[in-house]
């Protein structure tokens, strides 16, 4: 396919929006890790300019990951160094590319879609109730932390209760009316005019944010005080520049609780990056499939190179996908062009960028939870059963009350007690004949019989009446579980004595041997 104007004209903007939303992210990830500021901003810029280009999904954008964070302070703390540190993302890349390259993407599509779309939801809920204090100049908690627990020693909630003890006016402001202008970029009253195909709203909440933070500056009771505002480092000249980056310490080398941390750093961020690359897919208006082991190869060499110049571990991230879906991107570009922006901005216009007041980023990432977690997804699972309803809601709850990784691991816990209920209910299906007078009673087996029918199996030979004729029909077999063979095995050894005739249908090309105690003739 080739890059063409059209596709720049939907990438273009569409950066410009994820950019704004991946640099306050970026700085609140690396405050939540106990990790130098300008941490995140190296993996935001690698994970859009290296991971983006190297990577096969068109919509996912990558950069340092909150569900880490824990991992990463921890990991820091122990080691007891940053630089040590960064040995450990370097060979957890190493370890990435590995998987990617010996095939562990297909891991991504074992996930349960209920768990999925309720990783979605409980996000965007969580985007919500994280960002409401910060639209009131409440800003306390880092932005990009999604944990319940915070590090202002605050949760979620009590947060929330505390917002109107804390309002700050003049953030506030900025904050509503940046809101405000968001909604009414979404009317069909703006959207009738051209321009706003270009000119996005979330660029306009910020701009508008911005140019008040510069008005309220002429006065001394409305002036906007750094802590409501963006806080990126400034470097005083090129030196200056590249003084920001950080060099390994290649002696952690020898320290086996680096070894350590790399596993972990490797399969938690594997695990991430499959999760968005599967939810990312779902929201894709054109619903692209990305090649996983391809994502896990480009999210090892981000982490590689991540680690080498003094970058978080990077991970494809779904606030920052979901934000370039919603801006209307075309293409990689996107993730790409959003890369190179946080690189020239942090380079050349510093003190610009730190005038950008955090109640507009609010406003802006409000409306991406809201769209994550619209009503109609609720509704939607709900018409499709308990099934689908129950892990869905598990997984969202679990989210917004621990944190992603400890939510999602909830919402597979209860989708996998479901799997088992349906199998140990229909997996084996009985039919009763009445012939002559006599009655028989024919199990059936599916193609494939796991493990988990044993309990199905062993509940429907306990509660066969006395002398039964029984007929074990594997003609449909092609495997099953040498557990579940044992079963009957085990069973047609006391049948004699409960007067029970075990015959057996096993014609199939691929029926199983099985050997009975009792050897009658097959059943017609």
């Amino acid at each position: 396919m080739k890059y063409n104007l059209e596709m720049l004209k939907k990438d273009l903007p569409a950066s410009l929006i994820v950019f704004l939303v991946a640099l306050p992210l970026c700085l609140g990830i690396a405050l939540a890790s106990g990790a130098p500021l300008f941490a995140g901003i190296i993996s935001g810029i690698v994970g859009g300019i290296i991971v983006g280009a190297i990577s096969g999904s068109q919509i996912g954008v990558s950069g340092p990951a909150a569900g880490l964070a824990v991992i990463v302070l921890t990991a820091i703390t122990t080691l007891g160094s940053f630089q040590g540190f960064l040995v450990a993302v370097v060979i957890a890349g190493l370890i990435q590319i590995a998987m990617g390259l010996l095939k562990a993407g297909v891991i991504g599509y074992y996930f349960p879609s209920s768990v999925i779309k309720g990783m979605l939801s409980g996000i965007g809920i969580v985007i919500i109730l994280k960002q409401i204090p910060h639209l009131f100049g409440y800003d306390s908690d880092p932005v990009g932390d999604l944990g319940f627990f915070q590090p202002d020693s605050q949760t979620t909630l009590s947060a929330l209760t505390g917002v109107f003890d804390n309002i700050t006016l003049n953030a506030t402001v900025i904050g509503l009316l940046s809101f405000g202008a968001l909604v009414l970029w979404e009317t069909k009253w703006i959207k009738r005019f051209a321009f706003t195909k270009i000119v996005q709203g979330p660029l306009v909440a910020v701009v508008l944010g911005t140019v008040l933070v510069m008005l309220f500056g002429a006065s001394p009771e409305w002036a906007v005080s750094p802590d409501h505002l963006v806080a990126i480092p400034v470097a005083e000249g090129f030196s200056g520049f590249i003084a920001l980056f950080t060099a390994p310490d290649w002696s952690y080398l020898s320290n086996s609780q680096t070894y350590i941390t790399a596993a972990t750093i490797a399969v938690v961020a594997s695990l991430e990056t499959l999760l968005c690359v599967e939810a990312t897919d779902k929201i894709d208006p054109l619903k692209r499939v990305t090649p996983t082991n391809r994502e896990l190869v480009a999210q090892g060499v981000g982490n590689t190179i991540a680690g080498l110049i003094g970058g978080l571990p990077v991970t494809q991230v779904i606030v920052r996908s979901s934000a370039n879906i919603q801006s209307g991107s075309a293409t990689k570009a996107s993730a790409i062009f959003h890369g190179f922006f946080l690189l020239i901005c942090v380079a050349t216009i510093p003190a610009l960028i730190n005038q950008v007041p955090l109640a507009s980023l609010a406003a802006v990432l409000l409306v991406v939870g809201y769209k994550l977690a619209k009503p109609t997804l609720f509704r939607a699972q709900w018409s499709q059963g308990a099934g689908q309803f129950v892990p869905f809601i598990v997984t969202i709850l679990g989210i917004v009350f621990t944190d992603l990784l400890m939510g999602i691991g909830m919402g597979l816990v209860v989708g996998f007690i479901h799997i088992l209920w349906k199998n140990y209910n229909y997996s084996v299906q009985t039919v009763t004949h009445n012939e002559g007078g006599s009655e028989k009673v024919e199990i059936v087996f599916s193609q494939h019989v796991s493990f988990l029918s044993k309990p199905a199996v062993q509940r429907i030979l306990s509660q066969l009446p006395d002398d039964t004729n029984l007929i074990v029909n594997l003609n449909n077999v092609r495997v099953i579980a040498p557990d579940v063979i044992e079963i009957i095995e085990d069973f047609s050894e006391s049948a004699d004595s409960r007067k029970i005739n075990v015959h057996l249908k096993n014609d199939g090309e691929h029926a199983p041997v099985i050997k009975l105690a009792q050897q009658p003739a097959k059943a017609a």
